[in-house]
């Protein structure tokens, strides 16, 4: 067992928050978006993750997963980010250029305060991986403190 599985576990949470940052940051630079290029109102997006199995072997990995039994520092990663379909409220405002025929606008289905939260709780997690990495590099140096007598 190697003594980097804690410092690679902690990266790879680094890579899955800064990217929900980022994800969570778009939802709010477009929580008044009614026309993007897609069409309709801007759909708030998220992303979904899923534990990561170390790469034993092709056999080993099968049994992991069909046993579903992860060992601790696997990881996590991003498989992809979803769009949020809900439909947004409808807000009357007949002169608006994206209304339709009874004067009606969906707006975003953004909630700012709800975006708010979730990004507080992928900042404190990303603060985690980061002690989480400087307590295993503190214990690393001082093993090697330890060694070096």
């Amino acid at each position: 067992m190697s003594m980097f599985l804690g410092i690679d576990a902690a990266a790879s949470g680094l890579t899955a928050e800064r990217l929900r940052m980022d994800v969570i940051s778009n939802n709010i630079a477009n929580a008044n978006t009614t026309r993007p290029p897609e069409g309709g109102a801007y759909h708030r997006r998220y992303v979904v993750f899923e534990p990561r199995v170390k790469n034993d072997g092709p056999f080993q990995s099968f049994l992991k997963k069909a046993a579903n039994k992860l060992e601790a520092g696997d990881g996590v990663r991003a498989t992809h980010i979803e769009s949020d379909n809900t439909q947004g409220p409808l807000v009357y405002d007949p002169g608006h250029p994206d209304a339709n025929a009874e004067g009606y606008v969906e707006r975003p289905n953004v909630n700012i305060v709800a975006e708010m939260v979730d990004m507080i709780t992928a900042s404190r997690a990303y603060e985690a991986n980061v002690t989480t990495i400087n307590a295993a590099k503190s214990m690393a140096m001082k093993a090697l403190e330890i060694s070096g007598r």
